[in-house]
């Protein structure tokens, strides 16, 4: 065994599990996620526990891009119509800044929770860098879709139907 085949197997092996997590394929369609616990820009966490029983929308965006502003307001509408239903909406920031990603969230008004932990997450749905990415998974915790660049709003509102879709194992 050459010596860099060593050094890899030994840290993977001892390397912590968010980073195994990072490391592995992202979920296809219909297969479960294997959701990682992220922080969210509001405190707090957003994990398997929150996941759980819940459909989620998952829409990784960027403050300096134009169609995601655009995009995110559609979300926000819908995050604001899932109240009481079993869906939940996560916003994943690419971006480095918190203050300025909380500055973009307070001016353009965005309620819905926000994660500037976007590695674990592509890793988990979506190795794709386009945004916005809009990622749906169904309240079994399947992967459904990856829909690449924005939606017109009806086709965001219409993702609420996911939260009273019968779940199939």
């Amino acid at each position: 065994m050459k010596r860099r085949h060593a050094v890899a197997a030994l840290a993977a092996a001892t390397a912590p599990a968010w980073w195994r997590a990072a490391a592995a394929a992202p979920a296809a369609p219909g297969q479960p996620v294997a959701w990682p616990e992220v922080t969210l820009l509001e405190g707090g966490r957003f994990g398997p526990a929150q996941a759980e029983g819940h459909a989620l929308v998952v829409v990784f965006w960027s403050t300096s891009c134009p169609f995601c502003r655009r995009h995110n307001q559609h979300v926000e509408k819908l995050h604001r119509a899932a109240a009481g239903h079993r869906l939940s909406v996560l916003g994943v920031a690419r971006d480095r800044d918190p203050a300025a990603v909380h500055r973009h969230a307070r001016e353009h008004g965005y309620t819905f929770p926000i994660t500037l932990d976007h590695a674990p997450l592509a890793a988990a749905l979506s190795a794709r860098r386009i945004i916005p990415l809009t990622v749906t998974v169904d309240r079994a915790g399947r992967l459904l879709q990856v829909i690449p660049g924005e939606m017109f709003e009806s086709d965001v509102l219409e993702l609420l139907q996911l939260a009273d879709k019968e779940i199939r194992t």
